[in-house]
C-alpha cells in the first residue's frame, strides 16, 4: 500500500502531512492509521506541538466514497477511524495546529474542528456535502468553528464557505497566501513549543474541560444517524449518483 502520510519531528514540532492523491480522501485503513500516527506524536516526549497539513489539490475530502460504495458494510469501520482520528486531535495533550488549503470537506472538517488552531490559505473552502452523499457527520466539529445557524445552512444546502468568510466568522486564526501557509503554521508552533510543556499540556486539558458539551459524545450521536442513513434506499441512490457522476433521483414522499 502506498504511504498516505509523512511524519517528521524537529525542534519540538511534529509535522504530519497527508498525501493520498488525487483528493486526499482516506480509505478505512487510512483513517485508522491516521489516528495511530497522531497518537504516536502525542506520545513522543520530543514533540511539544503538532502541525497537520496536506499536499495536493486540497487538504482533505473526507472518506473514500468509492470504497464505501463497493463495501457499504465498512461504514462502521470508517466511522470508527474518523472518531479515533478526531479524538486523537482533540483529546491529545499537545496543541494541534492545522494548516489547510483548498477544499476542506467531511473528515477534513472533522480534523479542523477538533484542532486547537486553524490557519488556511486564501484558496481554502469549507464544506459538508454529506447529505448529498447519503451520509451524515462532522456537524459537531463544524459547530465548534462556525455559528449554529450558519452550520445548518451549510449542512442543508451543501454550499461552501471561503477563507475570507471563515476568518470573518472567527473560525480560523489567519488566512495567508498558499506558499506561506506552512511557514505561518511553524511560526506559531515555535512560539508554543518555546513555552513550558507542562503548562501547555495543563492548559489544553483545562480548556477542553470547560467547552460547552462533549465533542466526542456529540459526534457519536451523529454517527448513529450515519449508520441509519446507510440503510435507506435514498442513501444508496446518493452514493450511486456520486460515483456515477450524475444527479441523484429521489422518489417523491408519499406522506
Amino acid at each position: 500500500m502506498t504511504e498516505q502520510f509523512t511524519i517528521t519531528a524537529a525542534e519540538g514540532i511534529g509535522e504530519l502531512v497527508i498525501c493520498r492523491p488525487p483528493v486526499n480522501a482516506l480509505d478505512t485503513a487510512g483513517w485508522k492509521d491516521l489516528a495511530r500516527r497522531i497518537d504516536g506524536l502525542n506520545a513522543d516526549p520530543q514533540v511539544r506541538v503538532i502541525v497537520i497539513r496536506a499536499e495536493g489539490r486540497g487538504f482533505c475530502a473526507g472518506v473514500d466514497i468509492k470504497e464505501l460504495q463497493a463495501h457499504p458494510e465498512r461504514i462502521v469501520d470508517a466511522n470508527a477511524g474518523n472518531y479515533e482520528t478526531f479524538r486523537a486531535v482533540h483529546r491529545g495533550l499537545k496543541p494541534v495546529i492545522v494548516a489547510a488549503h483548498g477544499y476542506i470537506l467531511g473528515g477534513g472538517i472533522g480534523i479542523c474542528g477538533s484542532a486547537d488552531i486553524v490557519l488556511v490559505s486564501e484558496d481554502a473552502t469549507f464544506g459538508v456535502p454529506e447529505v448529498d452523499r447519503g451520509a451524515l457527520g462532522a456537524g459537531a466539529h463544524l459547530q465548534r468553528m462556525f455559528p449554529l445557524q450558519k452550520v445548518r445552512a451549510m449542512y442543508f444546502t451543501g454550499e461552501t464557505i471561503d477563507a475570507a468568510e471563515a476568518y470573518r466568522l472567527g473560525a480560523v486564526e489567519a488566512v495567508v497566501p498558499r506558499d506561506k501557509l506552512r511557514d505561518a503554521a511553524f511560526e506559531m508552533a515555535r512560539k508554543i513549543a518555546a513555552k513550558s510543556p507542562t503548562m501547555i499540556r495543563l492548559a489544553k486539558e483545562s480548556l477542553n474541560g470547560i467547552e460547552d458539551g462533549d465533542l466526542e459524545a456529540k459526534y457519536r450521536w451523529e454517527q448513529g444517524f450515519t449508520a441509519q442513513a446507510y440503510l435507506s434506499a435514498e442513501s444508496q441512490e446518493a452514493r450511486d449518483a456520486f460515483v456515477e457522476k450524475r444527479d441523484a433521483e429521489f422518489s417523491r414522499s408519499k406522506d
